[in-house]
């Protein structure tokens, strides 16, 4: 008995131990991760509980701290909240969450990134002035960034020169923001040529620099342009040919361009089609231009991978520049998705007339799909009311089938729309509760999907009024009513519907949403209502942004910065999708990437091409980057895309911390042990009690054994 109490009391002991050595959790991170959203995208905890939890919408200060609350919320899908962020937050992000949660007005200092660390001109004559290139200088801290001095020195300063840009001497740079600073390259000699750019400030080592490199050229050179870098032939069907693409090559040096070999390789070169006016033995005059066309016709299903390399004399790709040519192949296949999912009518009084929600079905495939049959499976509470499917469905085309819920009895309904088609079975679910009870019965006035009409970049489209009705016999109040999907952002939703709203029995209350593109191209978004009797609602949005015509690159980078919050150094880094689209209305080409700091490109077969690579008007892709600290502390860095003499910068932060399984416990923040600041950990006290009574009754042993 003794030895058994000796060994409950040490595993206590030990438990406690463990616990109070958890990690405390990060509240700088759990503030962008409350104003942005999951790391992955998709709504954003302040788009239901205001910008800062300090308000308390919507009961937010109840989770402050409290990293089990949000996990309960998200687990019994409180005001929808489940739908929206289930699997989408990893344990520590919800402690981070909490630790923001518990201290709202978390601040941090400045912090300054100066990118790209090196900008290299182009070869140019000596004497004749390069085109300028700019470096980016970026607050990610939460203070202002005062400028002191920006200046050229180092062995050939007298070769570069500042002009330009938006930093100046003396400026202030607000937290988030960013000034540029623009150099030029005039060579007085041949050869490599060098200097370094200093800008002084207030933040974390006092200055910032540049290095400046350049090469003068004694004698003119061809210099090789491409419009595109890659080449994507999209989906394509097995023994159909894609559409032809082109590719312009032009010279833009001060010879003449000659090619020593133009040829395709890789493993589908030989459904690879060349020709167009390239050539070896033709010359391109300097300031001309060629093109070579390419067109693949595959016999098989799979991934199309090949090159396009063109040799030449130019100063510039080492000898040849490769152009990657892909796309995939796939055998004609149906495919059948349903908007929404799930559908959930909620609770629903016996014997009231009965309540209905639709289900949008799309055919996704690449084939004409041809239905069987729609129906309804499982209560026979639920039926099939209404459908608009008839016996096939075009690609990328949709229908609808509406269900309704009358209960005949209390408890709880479920069923499913089951669709049978040349496509895999398709089944929806469906959830409902049947109660004597006075409900209420909400309806929207539409199904969607919403579409606006093709709005320019920055412009709003007209509003779109939806009205949301309680026909039921009792008040309902609006659990959520927010945006999600793909770009949430494009889209604006207003009216007198709202989160905590309630409409009593007969009344109604309006939705309007409105369209305003960020960037030109596709753009859609999820309206999610649900109600305090668990009905869920969804209606999609679709608009299609139109670029702004201008002159110049034109790239859109959403976010704009990012901070990875704590991060364990050696443990798996973390990513981040940053989404570029070209807002523009002509095709840029974006040569490279620039990383500092601990941040570096991840390899995603789903994110942009590798650079070199260009970006058609509307188009988009994802650069994922991902957070490796080397060492514990603050750390700041950015990427710098380059496209010609124009940059684009993102700003990056993250902190590192090492792995200590032995530290002390921590619970700034609210994060690490249950032990809060104030030392009231009712794990200790369990402890200390549990260690008192085993030293009685060792005593009392002890004594017993005496007599």
């Amino acid at each position: 008995m003794n030895r058994l109490i000796a060994r409950v009391a040490s595993a206590a002991l030990l438990f406690g131990l463990a616990a109070q050595a958890a990690q405390a959790a990060d509240a700088l991170n759990g503030k962008s991760l409350y104003l942005n959203g999951p790391v992955s995208g998709g709504a954003s905890c302040a788009s239901c509980h205001g910008p800062t939890p300090a308000n308390n919408v919507n009961g937010i200060l109840a989770a402050a701290n409290q990293p089990s609350v949000i996990s309960g919320a998200f687990a019994s899908n409180k005001g929808g909240m489940g739908s929206l962020f289930n699997g989408k937050f990893s344990a520590a992000e919800i402690a981070d969450l909490a630790a923001f949660i518990g201290n709202p007005n978390v601040t941090a200092a400045p912090a300054a990134s100066l990118a790209p660390t090196t900008l290299t001109f182009s070869g140019a004559n000596i004497g004749q002035a390069s085109a300028p290139l700019s470096a980016t200088l970026t607050n990610s801290g939460n203070a202002a960034l005062n400028i002191g001095t920006i200046s050229i020195g180092g062995a050939a300063a007298g070769d570069f020169a500042l002009g330009g840009g938006s930093c100046t001497n003396g400026a202030s740079i607000a937290a988030g923001a960013n000034c540029t600073v623009q150099a030029t390259f005039t060579p007085t000699a041949a050869g490599a040529r060098a200097a370094t750019l200093t800008i002084t400030h207030n933040a974390t080592g006092g200055s910032s620099t540049v290095s400046l490199n350049g090469t003068g050229n004694a004698t003119p050179q061809a210099t090789i342009a491409l419009s595109a870098s890659s080449v994507d032939f999209g989906k394509l069907l097995t023994g159909t040919p894609s559409s032809v693409a082109s590719v312009t090559v032009t010279n833009s040096g001060q010879a003449a361009l000659n090619f020593s070999a133009i040829s395709v390789s890789g493993a589908s070169a030989a459904i690879i089609t060349r020709a167009g006016t390239c050539a070896v033995g033709t010359p391109v005059a300097a300031g001309g231009s060629c093109t070579v066309t390419v067109q693949a016709a595959p016999t098989s299903a799979g991934t199309i991978a090949a090159s396009l390399t063109l040799s030449s004399n130019a100063s510039n790709g080492g000898g040849s520049v490769t152009v990657g040519l892909t796309g995939t192949a796939a055998a004609p296949a149906p495919a059948l998705s349903a908007t929404p999912s799930a559908v959930a009518f909620g609770s629903q009084t016996i014997g009231a007339a009965a309540a209905t929600q639709t289900v949008t079905l799309a055919n996704t495939g690449n084939v004409v799909l041809n239905i069987g049959s729609v129906g309804v499976t499982g209560s026979a509470a639920v039926t099939l009311s209404g459908s608009t499917c008839g016996a096939t469905l075009a690609v990328g085309a949709n229908c609808a089938a509406t269900v309704s819920f009358a209960p005949t009895s209390e408890g709880a309904v479920t069923a499913a729309l089951a669709v049978a088609s040349n496509a895999p079975a398709l089944q929806v679910g469906i959830t409902g509760t049947g109660t004597t009870q006075a409900t209420a019965k909400p309806a929207l006035s539409e199904t969607g999907p919403i579409g606006f009409a093709d709005t320019q970049v920055g412009s709003s489209a007209a509003e779109h009024t939806t009205t949301l009705g309680n026909s039921g016999n009792a008040a309902l109040k609006i659990a959520t009513l927010t945006l999600g999907g793909t770009n949430p952002g494009d889209f604006v939703v207003g009216g007198t519907c709202a989160a905590n709203v309630s409409i009593s029995s007969g009344a109604t209350c309006t939705i309007t949403t409105a369209f305003k593109p960020t960037a030109a191209g596709a753009r859609s978004a999820d309206l999610l209502l649900v109600t305090d009797g668990g009905a869920q609602f969804h209606l999609t949005l679709n608009g299609n942004g139109v670029a702004v015509v201008v002159t110049a690159p034109s790239l859109g980078i959403s976010p704009q910065s990012f901070d990875f919050g704590s991060v364990v150094i050696g443990s798996t880094a973390p990513t981040r999708r940053f989404t570029l689209t070209n807002s523009g209305a002509a095709a840029v080409t974006l040569s490279g990437a620039t990383f500092s700091g601990p941040f570096a490109a991840v390899a995603d077969s789903t994110g942009c091409a590798a650079f070199p690579f260009t970006l058609q008007p509307g188009a988009s892709c994802d650069l994922v980057v991902g957070y490796t600290p080397t060492s514990a502390g603050a750390s700041s860095g950015s990427v710098t895309i380059q496209s010609g003499s124009t940059t684009w910068n993102i700003a990056l932060s993250g902190q590192g911390t090492a792995s200590m399984p032995n530290a002390a416990p921590s619970n700034h923040g609210g994060g690490g042990c249950s032990a809060s600041q104030d030392v009231t950990d009712p794990t200790l006290a369990a402890l200390l009690v549990l260690s008192l009574i085993v030293i009685g009754w060792r005593r009392r042993n002890r004594n017993g054994g005496a007599k």
